[in-house]
């Protein structure tokens, strides 16, 4: 098992006061260990969960040669023979879908065939409807044997999949597509992981839940409501435990029954230097903490670590613990840029990074070296099709209206300076993301 100090020795720049972003992913990173449970669903289930294993295809897709497209199939070799640079053939009959044409086409002849029709036998070519020219009667078609190639418009059998071959890898996280790619080969059920069971609550004496009337000094829990929503995008297990009030008896139970009952443990506040703020504390007394504070804006104050079950370090049965900062907005970006891809490895799924594109800045932006930024920001393509990013005023990291109104993160790394209008900015958007 991985301790703190032995991550202080891997990770450079190791300082777990003000430890740089990159550095507190890493750390994350080696301590997240996917879940090993595996069970079998259907396909009607396995929408958003992580393959356990590798699918191979049972069968060739498609299991037969077939047409392409509407036209007239029939043997490639006469565009060879064609003396007067068009080639006629006699309409020997009709292929459809699921009613292939049953007799043997000869070199002089053809047969109709719609898309996905099985390639009659004799035949390897298909000569699109619109290029040929019908007889009055039906009975034969002309067409320039210049307009094709031998073994045109056909699809080969397992040429989109041949059997034998992995369809989907362990690690995907299953989509819409594969749904349907999996129906295709017949298969109906999948092994999949364990969905990830994350416990979360709020910290603090001054939160209501809604329906609470508000007393002076108090204000309505959101945090709940938001790490509620991103965790569901992930398709985890999300336990709700409520508010907890600042007491040390009152968090300990929560952190404890925590750690008994989820892989990961979410709060919110508490992390910071107050002397209210406990769960720093607790967390330390009943496991190892990595990190408490980064070099990151929003989100400086945030705790990493473990905490047991049986209430030391060692004892019992460990969670993963992310001690999130108070403030909304540091909810947010604290979750997308650390505790997410954390999720997503315990998951067992195969880690694909956020997207990071480059946006010209309409404004400048103030910038201190020494730490990454996170700013909200409202991204849209100019004229030219090239991305161009402001920020959405201001960028306090309680102001949670600013998140409603971007579509984007303006990412400004941990050694950037000021940003001038004009200057090429990364830009990480919402879309996708959150």
């Amino acid at each position: 098992m991985t301790t703190s100090n032995e991550l202080s020795r891997c990770v450079a720049q190791f300082d777990p006061q003000a430890l740089p972003v990159t550095a507190a992913q890493a750390i994350v990173r080696q301590w997240a260990t996917p879940v090993s449970t595996v069970e079998r669903v259907s396909l009607a289930d396995a929408l958003d969960r992580v393959l356990a294993e590798d699918i191979v295809s049972p069968i060739d897709v498609p299991a037969y040669d077939n047409s392409a497209m509407d036209g007239y199939a029939f043997d490639g070799a006469a565009l060879a023979a064609a003396n007067d640079g068009s080639v006629t053939l006699a309409v020997a009959g009709k292929a459809l879908a699921g009613h292939p044409f049953a007799d043997h086409v000869t070199a002089a002849q053809c047969v109709r065939v719609m898309t996905g029709a099985l390639m009659p036998a004799g035949c390897d070519t298909v000569v699109p409807q619109e290029q040929v020219e019908a007889a009055s009667d039906g009975q034969s078609v002309r067409f320039a044997a210049a307009a094709l190639k031998s073994g045109a418009n056909r699809r080969r059998a397992g040429e989109d999949l041949a059997r034998g071959a992995p369809a989907l890898r362990a690690g995907r996280i299953v989509r819409a597509s594969d749904l349907g790619l999996l129906a295709s080969l017949g298969i109906g059920e999948v092994a999949v992981r364990r969905r990830l069971r994350v416990a979360f609550f709020s910290t603090g004496d001054e939160l209501r839940s809604i329906g609470q009337p508000l007393e002076p000094g108090c204000v309505y829990d959101s945090n709940r409501y938001t790490l509620l929503a991103m965790l569901r995008r992930l398709n985890v297990d999300a336990i709700d435990l409520g508010v907890v009030r600042d007491e040390p008896a009152a968090l300990e139970k929560a952190l404890l029954a925590a750690a008994a009952s989820a892989d990961v443990i979410l709060t919110s506040g508490g992390v910071s230097v107050g002397e209210a703020d406990l769960t720093k504390q607790l967390s330390r007394a009943l496991g190892d903490v990595a990190f408490w504070s980064l070099a990151m804006r929003p989100g400086r104050p945030m705790a990493f670590g473990r905490v047991w079950s049986g209430g030391r370090a060692g004892a019992g049965d460990p969670a993963l613990f992310f001690g999130l900062p108070g403030n909304p907005v540091a909810v947010m970006v604290t979750f997308y840029q650390i505790v997410r891809d954390a999720l997503l490895i315990m998951a067992g799924a195969t880690l694909q990074p956020a997207p990071v594109l480059h946006a010209s800045s309409a404004v400048s932006i103030r910038k201190r070296p020494g730490r990454t930024e996170f700013q909200r920001g409202t991204a849209r393509r100019n004229a030219d099709g090239r991305w161009q990013v402001a920020p959405t005023g201001s960028q306090g990291s309680g102001v949670l209206s600013s998140m409603s109104e971007a579509n984007c993160f303006i990412v400004l790394a941990h050694d950037q300076p000021d940003v001038d209008a004009g200057d090429t900015v990364e830009i990480m958007l919402f879309d996708g993301l959150i």
